[in-house]
């Protein structure tokens, strides 16, 4: 309870002006707005699908709740078994799918298997159905129209308004105009993400952008733990881990971005590679570093819209937006000076308007930080409203003020109380406060005549006298007065920002985009990597002594090897070696390299010319779980068999050691027909790489180079023409430290197996068995008792004696 007090005291020659004092609560210092505190915890971002299906086309919209942005996908072509959206569902894991209730069978089927989906990777979706009238494509056109976007400034006429939004949204799609429309039917009627605000609070939508599904290649997986609820995950030794040097956290969202969505788009391809190439020479160095400084000041801009919008603002709130927004101004005059001829520098230059500098202009003169954090809420600096500096004033002085007329009050009571004093209290106003006497035990005593008792707190009794009514009627409660014009005026502030909400947005886009080509050229430049070439006309890959950006970082020394497919290379390559000889490093390099060229990054290699490569398959790593109630080998099927049921002739497939959960004759059965399949299709065959330890596939055939050295096997980790007829198992086993007998008895085994010859038991085990049954019978002779007449040497004879016999003889 905020309270200001004066107190005079009677003293011998009555009271004085020395004995006077005023109290304000202590304020400790805080951080300015050049030390801004760290942006709250964001909530746990869901995204909400809405999906219609029909005559063969898809229209698919959705929102996000962690940047409150919806989401659309021009209206697709898709199959009966709608493996589209089946893809769209894989990648961005809605938390509710949202659809008419009037659908064909082939709609109907595929929600029913995904509703019955119980081991679904993280939590299957909530299926709802809405009246197919809410999917209307004029009411659809209408919601649209007749939203209320924070991002379209309120002088914009309804002609303008529809103009405005025509250029963002193809209206041309019928089927994905109508899911945006349920979509805004299902978000107001569950009121997502205002669920608690008063009813003629809208959803927050702070833009529309549109979403390309082009290629997944990752997949995420869940925690093993089932009861692991938070991620609280720590990134390891990836791919994404050594590229990501992101400063901010839309950065780093929107490397995360690329890495589930590589593009085939050339001229995006070449673009980002721009980038990364003007940041590797050495004289862009200091530029890059200055860049990197201020996007690290670039914070949760969303979010902060979301809260002005539900008037949740706090004041940490204005000091990162503050920041960020001078901190994308000195991006804008960085770029300025960069070379125009690099669309990125150019967007930068020219979208980062001079808005941007209205809004910190706007903040800057308006809120006071200080003030604010110390009063844990919004403040305004001097010199804005006379009415608000008025006000202050007069409560700045009441201490003074209020000593006085506690003077005059005192005067007037009874010589027995020794002191008193007035005080102000925010909502209730003036209040003369006195100590409770001895005397005073019943609430009868504490009436005071002239007085209105009010209440009796710590001792203490207050009452409204004649001069504290007064002081109500002359001064008012200041301190909500205040408190209210300084809302009104926050109110003024934040309907500005959000009129310029749409800059804000962009200037998000804009600096991560920033932010992830700066990381990734920090990345090229450490570890030597190289500008890889697009080439649409080539089938396949081409690679040049390229290296495994992973591997190349924990091995002391690293051998690089080249690749390349398709032409009159062959399509099929089967690589065959010992084991630990570099087989699945070299298949897992093909696939990051390809990969990281289509994500738009210089990659691991002296030269790389990627063709026009339209998916990844891969059956290398087999991830198993309880909860997906698969054997390995079935884990290891399905991953092949997406691959034979989807690859097209640009698709590239990876293939370690399938087979080697079932079977060896089986295993290398179905591989084979797996092969001969691909080589069926010809033309159409796609780039297919197989590491095995089988000889007999021969086609295309390729091995790890090795070299024996007595009864050493010295691996040269290089790739050359021909065939590994020898696993040189025993040696792995010797390394990983089985004991030399086991090792001499396995390449007994594998011996007799391969000449056709039947497996004998070895003969000293055999005679150590022997005599270890001679003396357990020689044991139960000695323990016979003879003179025993109950003793039946017959049953003895036939039950111990004969059955050991045989085992000895």
């Amino acid at each position: 309870m905020a309270s200001v007090a004066a107190t005079p005291a009677r003293t011998p020659n009555g009271p004085g002006p020395g004995e006077a004092s005023a109290s304000f609560p202590t304020v400790a210092s805080v951080p300015g707005p050049q030390e801004p505190e760290e942006e709250g915890e964001e909530e746990p971002a869901e995204i909400h699908l809405c999906v219609l299906w029909n005559s063969g086309y898809l229209g698919i919209a959705y929102y996000d709740t962690s940047d409150s942005t919806i989401h659309f996908m021009p209206d697709a072509p898709d199959h009966e078994s709608l493996k589209l959206l089946q893809r769209v569902l894989d990648e961005i894991d809605p938390r509710s799918v949202v659809t008419s209730a009037k659908q064909d069978e082939n709609m109907t089927r595929f929600l029913g298997k995904l509703a019955s989906q119980e081991h679904r990777e993280p939590k299957r979706p909530e299926i709802i159905f809405l009246p197919s009238v809410d999917f209307g494509l004029e009411i659809s056109k209408q919601r649209l129209l007749s939203g209320n976007y924070s991002f379209i400034p309120d002088s914009m006429t309804t002609t303008e308004k529809i103009l405005f939004l025509s250029s963002i949204i193809p209206f041309d799609c019928l089927l994905m105009v109508r899911a945006l429309g349920g979509l805004l039917k299902f978000l107001g009627r569950r009121r997502i993400g205002v669920e608690l605000e008063e009813y003629n609070v809208s959803v927050p939508i702070l833009g529309f952008k549109k979403f390309v599904f082009v290629l997944q290649i990752f997949k995420s997986e869940s925690h093993p733990s089932v009861y692991k609820v938070a991620s609280g995950l720590k990134e390891g030794l990836s791919l994404f881990g050594i590229l990501n040097r992101c400063r901010c956290k839309w950065g780093e969202k929107l490397l995360r971005l690329w890495f589930t969505r590589p593009t085939q788009d050339l001229g995006e391809l070449n673009s980002r590679l721009d980038v990364i190439q003007f940041f590797l020479l050495p004289q862009n160095l200091d530029m890059a570093q200055m860049l990197h400084r201020l996007l690290g000041h670039i914070k949760n801009v969303p979010l902060i819209l979301k809260r002005m919008k539900l008037s949740h603002t706090k004041v940490s709130d204005w000091q990162v937006l503050y920041k960020t927004v001078y901190s994308a101004l000195g991006l804008r005059d960085a770029c300025r000076s960069l070379p125009q001829s690099i669309q990125l520098f150019r967007d930068i230059a020219q979208e980062f308007s001079d808005d941007l500098h209205h809004i910190a202009s706007l903040i800057g003169k308006v809120v006071d930080f200080e003030g604010s954090l110390a009063e844990n809420r919004f403040t305004v600096l001097p010199n804005i409203d006379p009415e608000i500096d008025e006000k202050k004033r007069r409560l700045m002085g009441l201490p003074s003020f209020l000593t006085e007329v506690a003077r005059k009050e005192l005067e007037n009571l009874d010589s027995r109380i020794p002191s008193c004093s007035v005080i102000y209290i925010p909502l209730i106003g003036f209040l003369l406060s006195i100590p409770r006497l001895p005397s005073m035990v019943e609430t009868s005593d504490f009436e005071i005549e002239g007085l209105d008792f009010m209440f009796l707190s710590e001792e203490k009794l207050h009452y409204r006298s004649a001069r504290t009514k007064e002081l109500d009627a002359l001064l008012g409660d200041l301190h909500c007065d205040i408190r209210d014009q300084e809302t009104l005026l926050m109110h003024q502030l934040q309907c500005q920002v959000l009129a310029r909400a749409a800059v804000l947005t962009r200037v998000l886009d804009l600096a991560s985009r920033l932010d992830v080509l700066l990381a990734l050229a920090s990345a090229a430049r450490d570890y030597g990597y190289s500008r890889p070439r697009y080439s649409p006309q080539l089938l396949g890959v081409r690679i040049q002594n390229g290296r495994h950006p992973l591997m190349e970082l924990c091995a002391r020394t690293f051998v690089p090897n080249s690749a390349e497919c398709g032409g009159d290379i062959g399509r099929v390559k089967v690589i065959t070696g010992p084991n630990s000889s570099g087989k699945s490093i070299y298949l897992k390099q093909v696939g990051l390299i390809t990969f990281m060229a289509l994500v738009g990054s210089f990659v691991p290699a002296e030269e790389a010319e990627i063709g026009a490569v339209d998916a990844i398959f891969t059956r290398i790593h087999s991830c198993e779980s309880i909860s997906l109630g698969l054997s390995t080998f079935m884990i290891d099927l399905n991953q092949v068999a997406k691959a034979v049921n989807n690859a097209t002739e640009r698709s590239l497939v990876l293939v370690d050691e399938f087979g080697k959960g079932t079977n060896t004759v089986d295993g290398l059965a179905l591989l084979a027909a797996v092969i001969r399949h691909w080589l069926a299709l010809g033309p159409t065959c796609p780039h297919v790489f197989v590491a095995e330890h089988f000889p007999e596939l021969g086609t295309g055939s390729c091995t790890m180079e090795t070299c024996e050295d007595g009864d050493d096997l010295v691996f040269f980790y290089q790739v050359c023409e021909g065939v590994a007829r020898a696993s040189h198992a025993s040696h792995t086993a010797t390394q990983a430290g089985l004991p030399e007998k086991l090792i001499a008895r396995g390449k007994q085994v594998s011996d007799l197996i391969r000449s056709g010859k039947p497996i004998k038991p070895v003969q000293e085990l055999l005679k150590e068995k022997q005599m270890e049954n001679c003396q357990t019978l020689v044991d139960k002779f000695l323990k016979l008792d003879l003179e025993d007449p109950s003793l039946d040497l017959d049953i003895f004879m036939s039950q111990e004696v004969l059955p050991a016999a045989t085992t000895i003889l």
